[in-house]
């Protein structure tokens, strides 16, 4: 992975419940860096966590992605099912399963195979109102990275 967030232990208790952190309105800014096409590029908008059917969070992202010559709207969606304590599974908006989620000591990871491309990710808290993902996907038709932070907006 292309960037790496070095902070210091969040200030958190242990473990953390998905379902109280994350719920809520997040800013997203996520970098890009397409391997194969020696792009970089940029997407920034926000995603809610909104409650869905008990033990469920709806996740609904939207924004703006530029990269190479191209730039336009982009959006998805994923639904997040409580597995009890600090773990949810994270499905794609269609029900197919993604990853697990969990937050036990306040970072994450996980793969997802899709096809023959290899999708990780390694996540972490940095404090209450923040967490980053890293996302590596590698395979025969694909190869880039994915550097996102989300942080709550302020209320001034």
């Amino acid at each position: 992975m292309r960037a790496k967030h070095q902070a210091e232990e969040p200030d958190l208790p242990f473990p953390v419940t998905p379902l109280r952190f994350l719920p809520g309105e997040w800013r997203v800014h996520r970098t890009i860096f397409d391997h194969r096409a020696h792009q970089d590029g940029v997407f920034t908008g926000r995603a809610v966590f909104s409650p869905g059917p008990p033990g469920e969070l709806w996740y609904a992202e939207q924004g703006e992605v530029a990269i190479g010559t191209y730039r336009g709207p982009a959006s998805r969606r994923l639904i997040y099912r409580d597995r009890g304590g600090p773990a949810m599974d994270v499905h794609f908006a269609d029900g197919r399963p993604f990853y697990r989620l969990d937050l036990r000591d306040g970072q994450w990871s996980a793969s997802h195979l899709c096809n023959a491309d290899t999708y990780r990710v390694a996540g972490r808290l940095l404090h209450a109102d923040a967490f980053t993902e890293q996302w590596h996907v590698e395979g025969p038709t694909k190869e880039y990275d994915l550097d996102t932070t989300y942080t709550r907006p302020t209320t001034s």
